[in-house]
């Protein structure tokens, strides 16, 4: 019992960094800030999180600080100033440096030139039957399978959130399995429903998952058998969304099928504290009737 209570201790405790960096990735996070949130000394908890997470705190910060600033790149018109305000950084120079060492090239050439711009649609509707080679959808069936999620509610760019904490709750658990599949489930379309309304899960796979014991704030979520149509892709994840926009505005009118009325999901098939986010390869998973 007593190792219980102490798992369930350090578990509330990394809940309670993730969400204060995520509610402050524009502000200096100071390390002694965040050993302060989860009430512990500075050399013990950084020790604790880094054997915990696989990486430093300032290396967690500095990911998600770019991956806050990528998506705003892609999806608004900000100056690149502000958004490297919005994104912690008090230095237009520093920011653009460090974007470039880990995006592979400075911001104002991604928002013009990044991996989102391989999904634009074509300016004409094919009127053969094939559609857009360009990009190669493949047709999967699916036997249904049961995951572990923690659900997540509003924008899709910040479900890492969700993600930060379930890997917390596996490492604290000694869960993790080189077997394990991350994946994500998506039940609204971000188009219809007000972004801080958009529901999604962080789960994984995990063997015997009847017989783990889950925290109130996850539970079982299953993936229904049939046809998928599958997109692989490769990038970052805040460009995610215009490989979306082509799957549904240019292959779905030019195929011949249509989605069915479930989620869909993504499969991640590395790791984003291991390689690059333009090394990134997701495959898209969208249920078809």
């Amino acid at each position: 019992m007593a190792n219980q209570a102490s798992n369930a201790l350090y578990q509330k405790r990394f809940q309670w960094v993730i969400d204060y960096i995520y509610e402050h990735l524009d502000e200096t996070l100071d390390l002694n800030k965040l050993a302060e949130v989860a009430c512990m000394s500075p050399y013990h908890w950084h020790r604790i999180y880094q054997a915990t997470y696989g990486e430093s705190l300032v290396s967690t910060v500095k990911r998600l600080r770019l991956h806050k600033a990528a998506g705003k790149l892609v999806n608004s018109e900000s100056s690149i100033g502000d958004i490297a305000k919005q994104s912690g950084y008090t230095s237009l120079q520093s920011f653009s440096r460090t974007f470039s060492d880990v995006y592979g090239m400075p911001p104002a050439r991604y928002r013009h030139s990044g991996s989102h711009t391989q999904f634009k649609l074509s300016d004409h509707t094919i009127k053969n039957s094939g559609t857009n080679t360009m990009h190669e959808v493949t047709i999967k069936n699916v036997e249904s399978f049961d995951l572990i999620g923690l659900t997540h509610t509003g924008a899709y760019m910040d479900i890492g959130n969700a993600f930060e904490k379930l890997f917390g709750w596996l490492a604290m658990n000694n869960l993790f399995s080189p077997k394990m599949k991350v994946m994500g489930i998506y039940y609204d379309d971000p188009c219809t429903v007000p972004e801080n309304e958009l529901r999604s899960a962080a789960c994984v796979t995990l063997s015997g998952i009847d017989n783990v014991e889950l925290t109130d704030n996850m539970e079982k979520k299953s993936i229904q058998a049939g046809e998928y149509a599958v997109l692989q892709f490769k990038g970052p994840y805040s460009d995610m969304h215009k490989a979306y926009n082509w799957l549904y505005g240019e292959w779905f009118p030019n195929s011949g099928r249509e989605p069915a009325d479930q989620p869909a999901f993504e499969d991640y098939l590395n790791n984003p504290r291991e390689v690059a986010p333009t090394e990134l390869i997701t495959e898209i998973y969208v249920p078809l009737k």
